[in-house]
């Protein structure tokens, strides 16, 4: 290779490389100029990739339509829909198209589909007699190009309103990726604010509602921020920081989630929170990110610059004794946050602190109850109650606490405090809880609830009821027999159906809730969509119901057997 030759691929790598450093954290870079926007509107988004929401990071861009449906969806690369989906809550309708570069791209909520997908999907609901389907496509069954139009924005499923949810995922591994790390940017020169700042000691101790715990208001501007009362902050022993932040765009008031965030100590980086991309079955993670406690208290967002142990995620990219910090050594420390979005807009926050001086030789301490270890099997029982904890279902050694409550009035059980609602719970743990009577032909109906009314599930198992729930809290065990409710909102025997659109319902079940629901016309299946917001059961007609006298069926079943039947002849 020559000088000249060499010299300006010297250049070319060092600006390169600086474009790198100085762009959003990543572990690699990704293609761009490959994908188009899905959609021709400017782009303005309601949620960022990666943000915080109920129990889950946001795993996606959500594409503002000026809070309308209708707008169309475009292919936002060449490739074959390889997968499209129903369901009741989630994305709604959702179509997933894979690329040939190694990604596949994901379009949620949309209204319609094109007349071939919904062909396809049609066939497959009567097929399993199922309106939730779930159908993987061969890689020639239905190919598409870049622009092509493939559905209609929407806002079906569990959306709170009208807009398109739009991934990127690693077809390999299936982990959900940044989009504006591939080029589908959004307008912004907002740096991220910072309202405020969180300060625990923890001292060797697992990480729980007991942590003590200091926040500090936080003011500033354009990407500046300091303490409301500005202080040298006295601290002593093993030390995590956490911080109250959020972003904002050029084009939306929304505020959402920030890209990444760093703490610095004496100028050193010693944590890194960045959200390029993560696995769907490290979502729930999040509750090991934020301050759970302070959440299930007060409501209040802080997000944990510390890792906790049992907490294995992929947005965690650095971190030295997992972001914990000994201030032992007497000195005056900088502490700095470094909060960034992923345009490149930084706000920074700066605190002074004087360590004390403390024996750096830390133990836990046991103030009561079980110690549970978030890396092993735990087990807990007595004459009337085991629980089982698997490894991956806590973030941190746990001091388990157990108490018996007393009975309800309509129980089967007294009630079982496991634990408390300040610790989450990875994904499930086993509780089993023997009734206090013999429940005999009942047993099949035996559910246990927590006093918040939410329903865990049961089977009977060797004299015990055995469920799988997805949090602590208060426990008893009650019987379904009750049958669900069905409310008829345009139907009555004998009715003139001839200028109706469809046949519409309500129905609810008291506690188990529902399993499944059948429609029939004339003793064959029909199609009932089921609406997410509107909780209404519908069937609409089509040109197979001929004019004429009919009958139609309805039965609805709950997730303890019991059934409820309603039929009706009607006139078209």
């Amino acid at each position: 290779m020559s000088k000249k030759y060499f010299s300006a691929f010297f250049i070319i790598s060092c600006c390169c490389f600086n474009l790198f450093a100085q762009g959003p954290i990543q572990s690699r870079q990704y293609p761009q100029n490959f994908f188009r926007y899905p959609l021709d509107l400017p782009p303005s988004t309601a949620g960022s990739f990666g943000e915080l929401r109920g129990a889950h990071f946001h795993s996606g861009l959500d594409f503002k339509t000026n809070q309308q449906t209708g707008y169309p969806v475009h292919a936002a690369y060449d490739g074959y829909v390889s997968r499209l989906r129903i369901q009741f809550g989630g994305f709604g309708h959702a179509i997933y198209i894979t690329h040939p570069n190694g990604f596949t791209t994901v379009y949620g909520h949309v209204k319609t589909f094109t007349p071939a997908m919904a062909k396809i999907i049609r066939d497959e609901q009567y097929r399993q007699h199922s309106f939730e389907v779930d159908i993987k496509l061969d890689p020639l069954q239905l190919m598409v190009c870049q622009g092509e139009v493939i559905a209609m924005s929407g806002n079906e499923g569990a959306s709170a309103g009208p807009h398109l949810h739009f991934e990127i995922r690693d077809t390999q591994t299936e982990e959900t990726i940044n989009p504006q790390l591939f080029g589908l940017t959004i307008p912004d020169r907002v740096p991220p604010s910072i309202t405020a700042i969180g300060i625990y000691h923890l001292d060797g101790n697992p990480f729980s509602e007991n942590t003590r715990r200091q926040f500090f208001g936080v003011t500033g501007s354009n990407g500046n921020y300091h303490l409301i009362s500005p202080q040298v902050v006295n601290l002593t022993g093993q030390i995590g920081f956490g911080i109250s932040t959020n972003d904002m765009t050029s084009v939306s008031p929304n505020h959402n989630g920030i890209y990444s965030c760093e703490l610095k100590l004496d100028g050193k980086t010693v944590y890194t929170f960045a959200v390029e991309r993560f696995a769907f079955d490290q979502t729930h993670a999040i509750n090991a990110y934020i301050d759970y406690p302070e959440l299930m208290k007060t409501h209040r967002w802080i997000q944990k610059c510390f890792l906790l142990p049992g907490s294995k995620i992929s947005l965690y990219p650095q971190s030295v004794n997992r972001g914990l910090i000994d201030f032992n050594d007497g000195g005056t420390h900088d502490v700095q946050y470094v909060v960034k979005d992923v345009a490149g807009n930084t706000s920074t926050l700066n605190l002074k602190v004087k360590a004390g001086s403390a024996d750096n030789t830390l133990s836990i301490i046991k103030t009561g109850g079980n110690l549970f270890h978030y890396d092993q099997k735990n087990e807990f029982g007595n004459d009337k109650v085991k629980v089982v904890i698997m490894p991956g279902n806590l973030y941190d050694d746990l001091l388990f606490t157990y108490k018996i409550l007393p009975k309800r009035q309509g129980a089967f059980s007294a009630t079982h405090s496991i634990h408390n609602k300040f610790t989450p719970v990875h994904d499930s743990y086993e509780l089993w809880i023997k009734p206090d009577s013999n429940i005999g032909k009942y047993a099949d109906k035996a559910v246990i609830v927590s006093t918040d009314g939410a329903m865990a599930g049961g089977t009977y198992q060797d004299g015990y009821i055995k469920a799988q729930p997805h949090t602590f809290g208060d426990f008893f065990i009650k019987l379904d027999t009750v049958a669900p409710v069905i409310i008829p909102l345009n139907i009555k025997p004998n009715a003139n159906m001839a200028a109706a659109k469809g046949i519409f319902f309500r129905m609810s079940d008291n506690l188990s809730g529902i399993r499944s629901y059948t429609g029939k016309i004339d003793g064959k299946w029909v199609l009932m969509e089921w609406d997410f917001k509107s909780k209404v059961l519908g069937y609409s007609f089509n040109t197979d119901i001929a004019p004429g006298k009919h009958i139609f069926e309805l039965t609805v079943s709950d997730n303890k057997n019991n059934s409820k039947y309603f039929t009706a002849a009607f006139n078209r």
